[in-house]
């Protein structure tokens, strides 16, 4: 293969390496190491991330971005997942730090969605290969250690024709070091300035290398410490310090009951919630009195009535027992091996261990009998009524609600790698083998158990002769079980109480554990080299084949699964799907070296994949690279995509739940009532189903009691069933990027790049729900909505019964452009200095979730999807010392509010925007509807980051800064994106002052 320089090598290498994060004082490509140390031979050859064809230029069609090793180094967030969360193109992240709240098997893990995609659509390969993933389809990058990186390449666009399934917004290839020599060792402690959050790490690499191989292998250890939300004034309250008094809960830990007629209190009528007055008898019933309710009216108000604030009154703020950061331990191994069997062939090994254990801690539990059918005895001891109390409450403040996510991580890679020479041309060819293993445990503690609640606020009595409250009736009493008085409030002992009873708190709290196990085994073969010469150069290929099976389950614990807890329930998710897939890449020379074609060339790829779930589907990509002129490039791509439905797709685990609905065919409030074709549809069903014959032209929705429902959107009186779908297909995106990089010859050093990209993914998986299925069905005349699979109707009444999981439907597309400068420059007696700014903008996110016709709605600058992301990173360096300042740019934001000032008829300055907003739905001249709607904008942010560092003479690194040093706090934001506080939970929580020091041996 010829290697090609000219003077556009350096625009193209920036090209390569721009979009890195401004935190990271990003280089340009050409200035990192190489990732082995020795000769370069036939095997050093470069596999660009989003190509297969090895080659020694590394100029392509398509956007990549390059995080360095001196990157990593030079800021001071110092896990890959923060690295990767701060670039430019990503989004919100799917769980962040200050989502305790967060469920299920994602609990405690870190998750990169590039273009706010999301992160089961981000592809994450470690060395090119694939790293394990959950049952629904997202890899955990903070299991990656820091330490081992060498760079971390950033493809910006579809790649399922290279990489298969998942690579719709882009590729994370992260890259390890090999060919290391010598040995180094880091310590970083740093915490916020307000004395919390500590983050202390600590990292050692060693390599040895000889004549025919190396071993390179690297350990981290970090520990991060939690933030309590009442440690900041923003998460201190359920809506921040603007509104302490608002949303607390009135499921406090004061306990209380809803009088009935056969449980009053003297003097209140029945319905009326009390609670104990202070100092009172809990068996005493003049001692209760009605519960102030007073919430504050500021949520959900309307124009008319105003907002008053809430009073906290017999209500607790939830925020005091939750983290606004949560804690994290991890710990990894990594090992990479290489060994040259010739000089032609190698053996390379990758082994990878890794621990990460994360703790959520959240308010103790609202316990409300009414939901769980635990009432209260009429003959229990501490029943003030002396009549049974069926909707009694107490959230166990005594015991907040802890939950530990484990994740283990054991990984091993072995390829074959070599090269030969076949008419006069050298081939490249692979052979390997990769097994991830993922291992969960999860822990909770402070749900309730259900039967043993039951057994607690059932019969009990004082037991005369030991003086005690016992469980049962004299003649008949529980063995083993300790009573419990709700009506005691948190900070009173006495008898039954939770406060200091530590009998009762083990008896109704049980440690549950979820597990799961989750595998990736890909066997794969890849050839690449040139074919023959043309006019223009070479044509390069790649072809290649994989085999791949993942494997997983997730099972929560038996009380869960059995409805015997408080905790969140679900069936256990277990299964499997295997693909066979075959690619071919072809890289076509068409001209070079001509006026306005200093080169100009095509690549073209296919990929062919066959599952076992689905079937078969075939992706295909086209890339086109053209030099008009030696300073300028200009390229373009056009993409297929895929991402196949996940094991939690396809095989969930269901639940029962009673869900509320309106049924098309109900002749008062559904569809049918006003539109013949689906009373047509109701009477004769859609593709042979669901068809209500004759009873269609009377059909009433029954709800609870089996009586006619009064409303629409009603509970159904038969158990629903809400899991997965088995019939799903693949989502298909279809993804364009247009581009130029420029360098331009009369300011040496300054490199700029713009491209356009714009994704539209079709058949999107988005949750289902009973009312969609019953809609698709009878008002649209979607016959594949109609499978008994998703539902049947009882023959007699009419009812149906309704199996929801996800569903393809609706579509997702963005568009937007980004933006990178880079201008460096060298100075005599100064010293080097190097600007760099890399900027995102998202023009349009539109995401409809239906198939009905709705006017799609873009939701740039909502909530959580800005407009605007830009880096900016100013380094200067000179002998022994470095600075770097880095500036992260977040551009405003908007959210829904409608309250008014109290007493005032103008909005609340909160509410700073009136708009005509689109509604969804569509009028019948298909205009799209629209309402009044107040919104509350926020402003744009900025957080910058400062680190000074000094190359000491003992070959040591000796690093200080601060992030966020001028101690920046985002705004509130009530809507909580991506936290459970009134807060963006990707943002700064404070000023974070660091020290890091770095011997090496």
């Amino acid at each position: 293969m010829n290697i090609r320089t000219n003077p556009l090598r350096d625009a193209i290498c920036f090209a390569l390496a721009t979009g890195t994060l401004a935190a990271s004082g990003a280089v340009l490509a050409q200035e990192q190491p190489s990732t082995t140390n020795q000769q370069a031979t036939t095997l050093d050859r470069i596999e660009v991330t989003g190509t297969r064809i090895r080659q020694v230029d590394l100029e392509t069609a398509q956007p990549v971005l390059t995080i360095s090793r001196q990157d990593i180094e030079k800021q001071g967030f110092q896990s890959v997942a923060d690295i990767l969360q701060n670039i430019s193109a990503t989004g919100t992240p799917p769980i962040s730090r200050a989502s305790p709240l967060s469920a299920g098997e994602l609990a405690g893990g870190t998750y990169i969605s590039l273009r706010n995609l999301g992160a089961q659509r981000t592809l994450v390969l470690l060395n090119g290969r694939r790293l394990g993933i959950s049952t629904s389809g997202f890899a955990d990058v903070s299991t990656i250690p820091a330490v081992a990186v060498e760079r971390i390449e950033v493809l910006k666009d579809g790649a399922s024709s290279i990489y298969g399934s998942d690579a719709i917004a882009g590729v994370i290839n992260v890259i390890t070091r090999s060919n290391y020599e010598g040995a180094a060792a880091s310590a970083y402690f740093g915490q916020y300035s307000e004395g919390d959050g500590d983050i202390t790490k600590g990292d050692f690499v060693i390599g040895f290398t000889g004549d025919r191989g190396s071993i390179t292998a690297a350990a981290e250890w970090a520990e991060e410490d939690q933030v309590a939300a009442s440690a900041r004034p923003y998460s201190a309250f359920p809506r921040s310090s603007f509104h302490p008094t608002d949303n607390w809960t009135p499921v406090g830990q004061f306990g209380g009951f809803v009088t009935t007629a056969t449980t009053p209190v003297p003097g209140l009528p029945a319905g009326t919630r009390v609670v104990l007055r202070d100092g009172g008898n809990p068996r005493v019933i003049t001692d209760y009195i009605r519960q102030d309710l007073n919430t504050g009216t500021c949520v959900g108000a309307t124009e008319a009535t105003g907002c008053t604030p809430g009073s906290t009154l017999h209500k607790s703020n939830t925020n005091l027992q939750t983290d606004l950061r949560t804690p994290l331990e991890r710990r990894s191994l990594y090992v990479d091996g290489i060994f040259d069997i010739t000089d032609n062939v190698r053996f390379r090994t990758n082994l990878l261990y890794a621990y990460r254990s994360t703790d959520r801690t959240v308010a103790g539990y609202p316990m409300q009998a009414a939901s769980f059918a635990t009432p209260m005895s009429a003959t229990s001891y501490f029943n003030p009524t002396g009549q049974t109390i069926t909707n009694w409450w107490r959230r166990t403040w005594e015991v907040p609600r802890v939950s530990t996510a484990e994740l283990t991580q054991y990984r091993f890679s072995g390829a074959f790698e070599g090269s030969f020479e076949f008419a006069d041309r050298l081939f490249d060819w692979d052979v390997s083998y990769l097994h991830n293993d993922n291992k969960q445990l999860q822990s909770t503690y402070g749900n309730l158990n259900l039967p043993n609640t039951r057994l607690a606020v059932g019969p009990s009595f004082l037991d005369p002769v030991t003086g005690q409250v016992r469980c049962g009736t004299p003649t008949a009493p529980v063995a083993g079980c300790v009573p419990f008085n709700p009506f005691l409030p948190f900070g009173r002992t006495g008898a039954g109480g939770l406060t200091g009873n530590t009998a009762l708190q083990n008896y109704l709290f049980q440690e549950e554990h979820a597990r799961g196990d989750t595998s990736t085994t890909v066997i794969a073969a890849n050839l690449a080299g040139t074919i023959f010469a043309l006019p223009a150069g070479d044509l390069g290929f790649a072809v290649g084949v994989e085999n791949r099976k993942e494997d997983g389950e997730f099972v929560p614990d038996a009380l869960a699964v059995t409805g015997a807890s408080t905790n969140l329930s679900s069936g256990p998710t277990r299964g499997s799907y295997s693909v066979d897939e075959i690619y071919a890449e072809l890289q076509i020379p068409i001209l070079a070296d001509v006026p306005f074609a200093q080169e100009l060339s095509l690549n073209i790829a296919s990929r062919f994949s066959d599952y076992d779930t689905f079937g078969e589907t075939t992706n295909n990509k086209f890339g086109l690279k053209w030099k008009p002129i030696d300073s300028l490039l200009v390229r373009g791509t056009y993409a297929d995509g895929f991402r196949a439905p996940t094991i939690a797709d396809l095989y969930g685990g269901g639940s029962q739940t009673f869900s509320f609905f309106t049924d098309p065919c109900d002749t008062v409030f559904g569809s049918s009532a006003s539109n013949a074709q689906t009373r047509a549809n109701c009477r004769n069903g859609v593709g042979g189903q669901g068809a209500l014959g004759a009873q269609a032209d009377s059909y009433r929705q029954l709800g609870q009691g089996f009586t006619p429902v009064g409303a629409p959107n009603q509970q159904t009186p038969v158990a629903f069933t809400s899991g997965s779908n088995p019939t799903l297909t693949p989502e298909l995106s279809k993804s364009q990027t247009i581009g130029a990089v420029w360098s331009p010859s009369f300011v040496e050093g300054l490199n700029l790049s713009l491209d356009w990209w714009k994704i539209r993914i079709a058949d999107t998986i988005v949750a289902d729900s009973p009312n969609n299925i019953l809609n698709d069905c009878y008002v649209l005349g979607i016959a594949s909505r109609c499978s008994s699979a998703l539902f049947t109707r009882d023959p007699v009444l009419g009812i149906p019964t309704v199996t929801f999981g996800g569903q393809n439907a609706g579509f997702r597309k963005v568009e937007g452009f980004d933006f990178d400068v880079a201008y460096r420059w060298t100075t005599e007696t100064m010293g080097n200095f190097s600007i760099v700014s890399n900027s995102t903008y998202t023009a349009k996110d539109y995401f409809v979730a239906t198939n009905a016709a709705v006017y799609p709605t873009s939701a740039v600058g909502f909530t959580s999807t800005f407009r605007i992301r830009s880096n900016l990173n100013l380094g200067w360096q000179k002998d022994s010392w470095g600075v770097s300042w880095i500036s992260r740019y977040y551009s405003g934001m908007k959210e829904g509010c409608t309250y008014l000032i109290p007493g005032s008829t103008t909005p609340n300055l909160e509410c700073d925007e009136i708009v005509f907003a689109p509604t969804g739905a569509l009028r019948p001249d298909g205009t799209p509807a629209s309402s009044i709607s107040r919104r509350r904008t926020v402003g744009s942010n900025t957080f910058n980051d400062v680190q000074i560092r000094y190359e000491a003479p003992w070959n040591a690194t000796i690093a200080v800064g601060a992030n966020n040093v001028f101690d920046r706090v985002g705004p509130v934001m009530y809507t909580q994106p991506s936290a459970n506080v009134s807060y963006y939970g990707g943002f700064d929580i404070g000023r974070f002052i660091y020290m890091k020091y770095t011997q090496r041996f």
